[in-house]
């Protein structure tokens, strides 16, 4: 018998979609540059905050938000990979969704802090630049627009493709971290 159980809290959804909606604002805003400049930093501050914020969620939030119950180890990770393809979804994360959570968070702390001292030479610099050595901007520099937006577009470009994948094959993930509910099996549920 199949039943709705509540997994994602609302604190977590709207952490979520406000990270969605923080990173297209900053990528469409870094990529128009200019003016809207302005507001990519303004963008920035604001992930800074629900970084903050998922930080201090992912040890006090609920059970499915807190890192403790992200099962990313080695172990895990190759047992799910190996596991029967008709065996059910974890309630939460999957191994793989849990370290994808982990590196998506990873990336996005060194994207924000290294925009804080990087330096476009044309009329945009981090606040922290005036604090920093010419070597050390330059290393901030090349990291925020050579390694991690294009490593942080490929993570995401490869989180959008695992959500197809996982809609295509009846574990939709969209609806859950719309509604918070997950329909599981009852042999699946937790007690």
């Amino acid at each position: 018998m199949r039943r709705t159980i509540r997994i994602w809290d609302l604190p977590t959804r709207v952490f979520h979609w406000a990270l969605v909606a923080t990173t297209v604002g900053l990528i469409i805003s870094g990529q128009l540059g200019g003016a809207m400049m302005e507001w990519h930093f303004r963008a920035g501050y604001m992930m800074i905050g629900l970084l903050l914020f998922r930080m201090i969620w992912g040890f006090m939030g609920g059970r499915w938000s807190r890192f403790v119950n992200f099962p990313c180890t080695p172990g895990a990770i190759l047992h799910y990979l190996r596991r029967p393809k008709s065996s059910p979804e974890p309630l939460g994360h999957n191994p793989l969704g849990a370290l994808s959570v982990i590196a998506m968070l990873a990336l996005l702390l060194a994207q924000v802090a290294s925009g804080l001292g990087a330096d476009d030479e044309i009329g945009s610099a981090g606040p922290l630049t005036a604090h920093l050595s010419g070597s050390w901007v330059e290393v901030l520099t090349h990291y925020h627009k050579g390694i991690g937006k294009p490593a942080l577009l490929g993570l995401i470009g490869l989180h959008l493709v695992a959500i197809a994948v996982h809609s295509w094959r009846g574990h939709p993930l969209v609806k859950p971290m719309v509604t918070g509910d997950k329909l599981t099996d009852d042999a699946f549920a937790p007690a």
